[in-house]
């Protein structure tokens, strides 16, 4: 971001003699906003074309309502005059509170097993209070965020791309991915009416998790809108999936959900397996990057697997 946008940021929000530093600068770019004798904030500028201003702002009326009835820790700053986003340069700036806490996927590396499983218990019971506190919403008119349907996850354009072109697929591997992908959304279509369905964050990787003084807070609302509760557990459970505890992690994770509202976990399998697909559309776009084609042959393995599982015993066993 340029020094003139920067100014415009903080002559919009009224930052005065506040400290702007860069931390992060991936899909998003991220600000730490430092001001004197007040809380910091993040301000994010957003990727051109990727949320309008109007799913923007969506995302701010939704993680205000969670932050004022205690399911997150952030809120939608807006400006003097109201507004959540500010325009610059043909971007969308947003300012949120800045979260202080420790990522899961750092801190869990040096946790015992015991303090693993507690940990995850946790996250469940945040999760859960995070659907359950949006069920109790009602969204304004105009409200707009993605949806994490059939057709969004499984249609003929999914939420982050076409994963069964992937380049890292052979002749098999993309046969075996299409096939999955046929017979996930014909099965998605038969029990899509029983499944719980809402608002969810849809993007709960451990980076997005931080574990702080007074428990787990998500972070990063960017990809949240509609979609089915489970593909939120099966998001936070891939990343673990190949490790030994994973199975204790699962039922950490289920049961800390279950304290606060129940979930049908039948379909957790599937959604695993729909997971990783998004992964492999993701990436696609950006195999020119640093260290993609690894990454990639990860995704690959991980989609392939899982979705042999699904196709035959369809029960969540790590490798």
């Amino acid at each position: 971001m340029s020094d003139a946008a920067l100014a415009i940021a903080r002559t919009e929000w009224a930052l005065g003699a506040a400290q702007i530093t860069l931390v992060a600068a991936r899909e998003n770019r991220v600000y730490r906003v430092d001001r004197p004798g007040g809380p910091s904030l993040a301000l994010r500028l957003h990727r051109p074309g990727y949320r309008s201003e109007a799913e923007l702002r969506s995302e701010m009326q939704w993680i205000e309502w969670l932050g004022r009835h205690g399911a997150v820790d952030l809120s939608g700053e807006r400006t003097p005059d109201g507004r959540y986003t500010v325009a610059v340069d043909g971007f969308q700036m947003t300012l949120v509170p800045w979260l202080t806490g420790r990522p899961l996927n750092e801190a869990i590396g040096s946790q015992t097993t015991e303090e693993r499983v507690a940990t995850f218990r946790h996250v469940g019971r945040r999760m859960a209070l995070l659907h359950d506190i949006s069920d109790r919403w009602t969204p304004p008119k105009g409200f707009t965020r993605p949806r994490w349907d059939v057709s969004g996850l499984v249609g003929d354009t999914p939420l982050w791309g076409r994963f069964w072109e992937n380049p890292g697929l052979d002749a098999a591997a993309r046969g075996l991915i299409l096939t999955a992908r046929d017979a996930a959304r014909s099965e998605l279509a038969g029990v899509a009416g029983e499944l719980d369905h809402g608002l969810v964050h849809a993007d709960l990787v451990r980076e997005n998790i931080l574990l702080t003084d007074h428990g787990p807070s998500f972070i990063d609302f960017d990809d949240g809108g509609w979609g089915f509760r489970i593909f939120d557990l099966a998001t936070a459970l891939t990343p673990v999936r190949r490790e030994a505890d994973f199975t204790a992690l699962l039922a950490a994770l289920l049961s800390g959900y279950r304290e606060v509202r129940p979930i049908d976990s039948t379909h957790l399998p599937l959604f695993l397996m729909l997971r990783s697909f998004t992964y492999l559309g993701w990436i696609i776009e950006r195999m020119g990057e640093a260290g993609a084609g690894a990454r990639n042959d990860r995704f690959v393995a991980n989609a392939t697997t899982l979705a042999r599982a699904w196709l035959g015993n369809r029960t969540p066993v790590p490798d």
